[in-house]
């Protein structure tokens, strides 16, 4: 099962504090992780990462601070979750590399795997879900739109 990790999901939310407060000029690190119960040292991990690929924007000194280095509807999910996350690969046989000459655990030619297409099409509706959401929809009130996903049949456990 795809996996997100820590430093995934801490970063989206961060991510999403920062769109929340873009009208407001910068914000301190420790302001970020007061308002998310996120650990400090943690954050100061990833947030490199953010600013190398140009999502983030960081300015030192007393009044220093970071914001989003383009308007939230300008960002898309798919741009932060690579920065955090690495390139996304559902399984080890999807690779961009040649898959005549990739083999699986067990050995096998990937270029005559039985599931490659599978895990395929689902690496793709992934990258096409986050490509679709920007920061801007996600730093929104949500409480009216999680009932509705929520209903359609969606699971996910997630402290409020």
């Amino acid at each position: 099962m795809l996996h997100i990790s820590t430093r995934g999901e801490y970063g989206v939310r961060v991510m999403i504090n920062l769109a929340r407060h873009y009208d407001q000029g910068l914000r301190a690190l420790n302001e970020i992780a007061e308002d998310e119960g996120l650990p400090m040292q943690y954050l100061e991990q990833f947030i490199k990462k953010l600013r190398d690929r140009d999502l983030v924007v960081s300015v030192r000194g007393a009044q220093g601070g970071y914001r989003l280095a383009r308007p939230p509807q300008e960002i898309r999910m798919s741009a932060v979750m690579e920065a955090l996350e690495g390139k996304l690969e559902v399984y080890n046989c999807l690779s961009d590399k040649d898959p005549e000459k990739l083999t699986c655990d067990l050995g096998r030619s990937m270029g005559n795997c039985s599931t490659r297409l599978l895990w395929s099409r689902l690496r793709e509706a992934i990258w096409q879900t986050l490509e679709s959401i920007t920061l801007a929809e996600l730093s929104a009130d949500v409480a009216p739109l999680l009932g509705t996903v929520l209903a359609g049949g969606a699971s996910h456990n997630c402290e409020a």
